[in-house]
């Protein structure tokens, strides 16, 4: 990084932002190093092979159930307090998942485990915000988000291997490990960056809390389009992503037969893409605006589309249909963490509640989503799933057009 908007030594530095690459990652392997599992999990649970998709579209929307309040207590108390706290509970969440004895108690966990989810969105990105300069910012997101979808990526895989010399019991005792050394570095290394003054001479003063004016400035939030617009968008734009994740062990496993490690290797060219979109979005900032990069990505998201439009019409084989994914994971690589910061940046709020509602809105999005293209058909057959996520992305279009044309 170039520079730092606070007095932080670069060992310091480094270490946060390693800090922070952790936690996002064991949030997200969380979630996916389980689901070759699921199968075998809703088995020994004696629970319905509908809790496949359920406990993923749980885990997401725990994401959304206290980012509305993370981020205000964040603006009042300092993003280091909570990101402690939230930390310390996905820790233990994860730990209590190992001695689980029935799919009710599993699913409530796996809500709470998304609370951590939430903690990243509402808590360490404003936190980025806050101690890096906009450029740097954009590349650490984005950055980050290529580690973060190291989990779709290779979470399957290495969650398919590991599963064969341990059960999933082990695998959560093993991420709450994780999660602790995860917390032992954010408390050696993180920050405050409320109430701390900067080099450009601002000192972001603590927030007050009042229950009466959260709620005012929320419904501000809500009544500003353009807010709303690239909320929504960041959602649609990753439904198809998040349904396939959501509905693959039932796909490719259950329908197709495939094998937990064939299921895994699947998953690489559609989230490979998505790194590759992240760095294309590094090379393209030097030379273009966030909006002329988020224009640029529709080429190969509207391609994807089309592709799995074509495909559900045609019969709906494998093949086609990762490739229409991976081409809408390209173009969504490359929006993303743009799409993140026109949002962010849209209001003058505090960035802790603006960043809530960031990730409370496209979260949502995403996990209800996710449950609407179960629900519709969409974990039955390739087919549907083609429909039902190419369905999802378009309704992103028309938000994403406006926001670079009003930009």
């Amino acid at each position: 990084m170039r520079n730092t908007l606070i007095t932080v030594r670069p060992v310091q530095v480094t270490g946060f932002c390693l800090a922070i690459t952790l936690f996002e990652l064991i949030t997200y392997m969380a979630s996916d190093m389980i689901m070759p599992a699921m199968l075998s999990v809703t088995h020994e649970l004696q629970a319905d092979v509908r809790h496949v998709p359920n406990a993923f579209n749980l885990y997401l929307l725990g994401g959304v159930c206290l980012q509305w309040l993370i981020g205000p207590l964040s603006d009042r108390f300092g993003r280091r307090r909570l990101l402690l706290l939230g930390c310390a509970l996905f820790g233990v969440a994860c730990s209590a998942a190992a001695v689980s004895g029935s799919i009710e108690a599993f699913n409530a966990l796996r809500l709470i485990q998304g609370m951590g989810l939430g903690f990243v969105v509402a808590v360490s990105y404003p936190a980025l915000q806050e101690v890096f300069c906009e450029a740097d910012a954009v590349r650490l997101m984005a950055l980050l988000g290529n580690v973060a979808l190291l989990s779709p990526l290779l979470g399957p895989l290495l969650g398919s291997l590991v599963l064969e010399w341990l059960d999933w019991r082990q695998l959560f005792i093993g991420l709450g490990l994780l999660a602790t050394i995860t917390w032992l570095g954010l408390y050696a290394c993180m920050p405050e960056t409320i109430g701390v003054l900067r080099r450009d001479g601002q000192r972001p003063a603590p927030a007050a809390f009042s229950a009466r004016q959260i709620g005012r400035r929320y419904r501000a939030l809500l009544c500003n389009r353009r807010f709303v617009a690239a909320s929504v968008a960041l959602g649609l734009m990753s439904l198809p992503l998040i349904a396939w994740i959501g509905v693959a062990p039932l796909l490719l496993m259950q329908s197709l037969g495939l094998s937990a490690r064939e299921y895994g290797l699947w998953q690489i060219p559609v989230f490979s893409a998505v790194i590759v979109g992240n760095l294309l979005l590094d090379r393209l900032l030097s030379v273009y605006s966030l909006p002329r990069v988020t224009g640029l990505a529709l080429w190969p998201f509207c391609l994807g589309l089309l592709i799995l439009i074509f495909s559900a019409l045609s019969g709906a084989s494998l093949l086609p249909v990762i490739v229409g994914l991976a081409m809408c994971a390209l173009g969504l690589g490359m929006s993303n963490a743009a799409l993140y910061r026109l949002a962010l940046f849209s209001s003058d709020d505090s960035k802790g509640l603006v960043s809530a509602m960031v990730g409370m809105l496209s979260i949502a999005v995403m996990g209800v989503g996710g449950t609407l293209v179960a629900a519709f058909g969409g974990a039955e057959n390739l087919r549907s799933f083609a429909l039902c996520a190419a369905f999802g992305g378009l309704l992103s279009l028309p938000l994403v057009y406006r926001l670079v044309r009003q930009r």
